[in-house]
């Protein structure tokens, strides 16, 4: 092998193992945190045999109002299907976008100094559109939000995020919807 490669192998690794080592990175109170996450959505629709699926992005913020509880809220934006084609027997109920808005209380657990798994309740809205859709519909409702995080350092994180969504107010058209996010944060404000 050579002796360059070597190197770059052998720093590479150096600086994994620092990224990995413990150290100081415990959720504080006041402290503020901003994700921008990328993933996939998943729709069911009401007398549709398939599920519409497809990529979405997310935008996150968080405060951490003690070590334990935070404020959360969250936009997200995903395209679950390419194309709905239209015809007499399709029903108007499928949509190409979803865009959701949601807020509430989380919970924060730091199972080591670096490991964050957090959990939460958020109030949302939908706004569902394109497809065979004659007008945007709204929804109104709940989502579980739950994730996980690993602070690479005291001030950025990499993580997951999932989101179990119950559009309460159009639940008979739109029984399941579902969205995970690989997310980057940046963390300010100890």
């Amino acid at each position: 092998m050579n002796p360059r490669a070597r190197g770059g192998l052998s720093g590479f690794g150096a600086a994994l193992a620092l990224a990995l080592a413990p150290g100081e990175a415990r959720a504080v109170e006041n402290e503020h945190h901003l994700a921008l996450g990328t993933g996939l959505s998943i729709l069911q629709v009401d007398r549709k045999s398939t599920h519409s699926m497809g990529p979405g992005v997310s935008l996150q913020y968080a405060y951490q109002v003690t070590d334990a509880f935070c404020f959360m809220g969250e936009f997200a934006s995903s395209v679950v299907a390419k194309d709905e084609a239209g015809g007499p027997d399709v029903p108007h109920t499928r949509p190409t976008g979803v865009d959701s808005l949601g807020i509430g209380p989380g919970y924060v657990l730091d199972i080591t100094q670096k490991w964050f798994v957090y959990g939460g309740g958020l109030l949302s809205g939908w706004a569902l559109t394109g497809g065979t859709l004659d007008k945007p519909v709204y929804a109104f409702g709940g989502q579980l939000a739950v994730g996980v995080d690993y602070m690479l350092t005291p001030h950025f994180a990499l993580g997951f995020a999932f989101r179990q969504q119950v559009l309460l107010t159009r639940m008979d058209t739109y029984p399941t919807y579902y969205s995970g996010f690989f997310r980057a944060a940046i963390v300010w404000g100890r």
